[in-house]
């Protein structure tokens, strides 16, 4: 291992590249991404058929809590020991791979693959990890999540971590810059294109000292205006759960592993993208709610009754954009408690859902909202966007945000399997 990446809690990786296979194909979009939409998921196999394909790899969160789902995470098992047993893959090993997504709407975002150590990550709430969640962790998420990887022998990663890199020391240098191409190809479902390359010793060199720099005393006071506080470097931006589920299978590891071996365990380790916040294709989009198997006009009722003070119509405070099958409209909370109108709707949420019953989603998307809020049974909440410039602050000052307050970009233009790592 580089010793420049020993304190950093991200390390260069032992990659698996598919090869000698149809790469649009092989790569699908992240598992969390069209829940409420089964005909995306549909158009996937339809594409796919028959061939390898990261679809055999992984369970569409829409299927979590499906009937045979046990069945489907042992044939997801079964795919992945073939897949490595036939030589479906190629390892690259010790490698950081840069990547170029081009986006649905054009514009280029660029990344940094490797692996991050989990015990450098903590998800509870003011953690001082170097590695922190962005979102609230609801603990009872992970459970089903855990089921999907405790067995796994290899992980694809969704996971994106954010760097606050405004000088663009990182990961900027790398385009155009000379190294080894690994694919290029066009992603299915309208997903754009993506790129990768594999860094040179020397690239690989610069970007540990890079990261270095970020997150020494001196950075991390001046940025944050924070004296002797425990730096932050990575902040996730995507995957949160995701993430925490590796953590939490790497914990249940650890129980039955002598101390001495921990290292050593490649569950220890978890493939991520690392991503410069300040990006310009980085657009944080909000992550709107579609509550289904309720009475619209009573959810819209007991939202006065929780904020009594709450008013129909735009207003100073919190307002907050709804749509259902008898119409559409927006309650204002005038005083808030808390500083984003994620989190007042949340509360609301949280409280509605333990004491009334239905099912709630979160949706990208304004026209999604709509289609799903008019459907009968359903209303949509519709949220403004974080300014992505508040969150290392936010997180640093207060700990995580709500659960899903934004999301970096619509669907289509979230992180595809490409990648594996072997965990077992």
């Amino acid at each position: 291992m580089n010793e420049k990446f020993r304190k950093l809690g991200f390390y260069p990786a032992d990659v698996l590249l598919p090869k000698d296979v149809d790469m649009t194909k092989w790569a699908v979009v992240a598992c969390d991404q069209f829940t409420s939409q089964p005909e995306y998921w549909q158009a996937v196999e339809e594409t796919v058929g028959d061939a390898p394909s990261a679809l055999r790899l992984i369970l569409p969160e829409a299927e979590l809590n499906g009937p045979d789902v046990d069945a489907h995470i042992a044939r997801i098992n079964d795919a992945m020991a073939k897949y490595l047993s036939e030589d479906v893959f190629r390892t690259l090993e010790d490698s950081l791979i840069y990547v170029e997504r081009a986006q649905s709407d054009g514009r280029i975002r660029h990344g940094l693959i490797g692996m991050v150590d989990l015990e450098q990550y903590d998800f509870t709430p003011g953690s001082g990890a170097l590695i922190r969640a962005t979102e609230g962790t609801v603990l009872s998420r992970i459970p089903p999540r855990v089921k999907v990887r405790k067995d796994a022998p290899i992980e694809l990663p969704h996971v994106m971590l954010l760097i606050d890199d405004p000088a663009g020391t990182v990961i900027d240098p790398l385009a155009g810059a000379e190294m080894e191409k690994l694919y290029d190809f066009d992603l299915q479902q309208g997903g754009g294109h993506i790129t990768g390359w594999r860094l040179t010793e020397g690239q690989t060199d610069a970007a540990a000292e890079a990261l270095t720099a970020l997150c020494t005393p001196e950075e991390q006071e001046r940025k944050y205006s924070v004296k002797d506080a425990a730096p932050l470097l990575f902040a996730v931006g995507d995957g949160n759960h995701s993430l925490a589920t590796a953590k939490q299978c790497y914990e249940d590891l650890k129980k039955v592993t002598p101390e001495e071996e921990w290292p050593a365990l490649p569950a220890r380790y978890a493939l991520v993208e690392v991503v410069n916040n300040h990006d310009n294709a980085l657009q944080f989009e909000p992550i709107h709610r579609v509550l289904f198997d309720v009475e619209p006009e009573k959810v819209l009722e007991a939202f006065m009754a929780f904020y009594p003070d709450a008013h129909d119509g735009e207003g100073p405070g919190h307002s907050i954009a709804y749509t259902y099958e008898g119409g559409s409209g927006v309650v204002t909370v005038p005083h808030p408690r808390v500083q984003l109108a994620v989190g007042t709707l949340q509360a609301f949420l949280d409280a509605y859902l333990k004491d009334h019953g239905g099912e709630v989603d979160y949706i990208h998307g304004d026209e999604v909202v709509e289609q799903l809020g008019r459907k009968p049974g359903s209303i949509g909440f519709r949220l403004p966007a974080m300014g992505k410039e508040q969150l290392f602050k936010t997180v640093m000052a207060d700990g995580v945000l709500p659960r899903k307050t934004f999301s970096m970009g619509h669907a289509q233009d979230k992180r595809y399997y490409v990648e594996a790592r072997k965990i077992k």
